[in-house]
């Protein structure tokens, strides 16, 4: 038998839909399993988007630009710009998906064997992509002691080697709901100015943030335009995770450019979606992002509360996203994940999470965290912290 790649062996399974097929033989015998392990929103998609796919105005379905349709590379940047963000439409490339733009990044911006530089814990498919692209991570730890701060500048620069080309951070955070603040970010920036690397702008739960103080993108940073790339998506701004619709944003033009040359090669993004998530660019307002954040943090008062009452549980500040990262007091979190969807019923209920340690890339960290994502309504979800309050109370690993 021929012998696979070495990257097979290498490619990490996601921690994230591991355990799926557990709950999903759960559900055969009755179960009733909440997904607390995946960021699929519950929130409607927009009119508009099925709108426009159901009467699309052609005839054929023919392949876009490799860069993505005119009309939603318009429309997103004038999102963008409505936001403060400054940004036309020759500047962004529409994507697979945030997936693939976070690939392309890697692809275009650092050689096989280069490393960037990344925050963990972090979104678990960053370690697909390295992968895939030839990419090594190398960690910079955050701890949920210190809410999952990013850490001094001075700790990261020791993280740098000859063969760091780039920083990825996630703002607002998948998995943690960190969200930097302004200055962290310019510590971060002149870092890279400094050193002449890239700096790569997970943004994707823009959208959803809590805070009081500014948002600050990467793209409102000074100095960076020449180092700046910017991935976002339509899946969590619309509710729309299967249209697989992303945005690959920077204004420097050889990055654009070189980007372009791998989109080609893939040909085009999905023509019939792309012309959805213009429809919904070009059809809601600021009243419909607001809904969906009040709901989101409405939902997170509902978690943390829940799981702040339950005893030996750690919770940090979630400021963003729709994710939490915590802290239970048992002895191994992979374990722990299974047993909840194999063995413990609450009046035939259970919950689905997802284990930590599949989010670091530093051996044994993880061990007692878990990311919970609260996409379920509050009904749901008060039930969910209720099955798992009554889970860690009967947990014979219990620590």
């Amino acid at each position: 038998m021929p012998k696979l790649a070495d990257r097979s062996a290498r490619m990490p399974s996601s921690p994230i839909r591991r355990l799926v097929d557990f709950a999903v033989a759960a559900e055969k015998t009755g179960v009733k399993v909440h997904y607390l392990n995946i960021g699929q929103p519950d929130v409607h998609s927009p009119d508009a988007f099925w709108e426009a796919v159901a009467h699309p105005g052609v005839k054929t379905l023919e392949y876009s630009h490799s860069a993505g349709t005119a009309g939603l590379r318009q429309a997103i940047a004038a999102h963008y710009v409505s936001r403060g963000l400054e940004v036309t439409p020759s500047q962004v490339i529409i994507t697979n998906g945030g997936s693939e733009a976070c690939l392309l990044a890697f692809l275009t911006c650092l050689n096989p064997g280069d490393e960037c530089l990344v925050v963990e814990p972090f979104y678990a498919n960053y370690a697909g992509f390295a992968v895939a692209a030839g990419v090594e991570l190398r960690a910079i730890t955050s701890h949920i002691e210190d809410d999952f701060a990013l850490p001094s500048a001075e700790e990261i620069e020791r993280q740098i080697t000859p063969r760091t080309r780039a920083i990825l951070l996630c703002n607002p955070s998948n998995p943690t709901g960190t969200v930097y603040p302004r200055a962290t970010l310019e510590a971060i920036a002149e870092i890279v100015k400094a050193r002449d690397l890239f700096l790569l702008s997970d943004e994707v739960y823009r959208d959803f943030y809590y805070g009081q103080d500014e948002l600050v993108s990467v793209l409102q940073l000074p100095g960076l335009d020449n180092h700046a790339v910017m991935l976002d998506s339509a899946s969590k701004k619309f509710s729309l995770c299967g249209a697989r619709v992303g945005f690959f944003v920077a204004r420097n033009p050889d990055v654009i450019s070189a980007t372009l040359k791998f989109c080609q090669a893939r040909l085009s993004a999905p023509t019939l979606d792309m012309f959805g998530v213009e429809a919904s660019l070009r059809n809601t307002d600021d009243s419909y992002f607001a809904a969906v954040r009040n709901e989101y943090k409405a939902r997170r008062d509902i978690v943390v509360a829940a799981l702040r009452a339950m005893p030996g549980v750690v919770v940090p500040n979630i400021e963003g996203a729709f994710y939490a990262v915590v802290k239970l007091p048992i002895d191994d979190s992979d374990r722990f994940c299974q047993w909840m969807v194999e063995e413990f019923r609450l009046d035939g209920e259970t919950v689905l999470m997802a284990p930590a340690t599949g989010f670091y890339i530093t051996p044994g960290l993880g061990k007692n965290e878990v990311r919970i994502a609260y996409v379920l309504d509050q009904q749901r979800l008060s039930r969910a912290m209720e099955c798992l309050a009554a889970g860690l109370q009967a947990y014979p690993g219990r620590a």
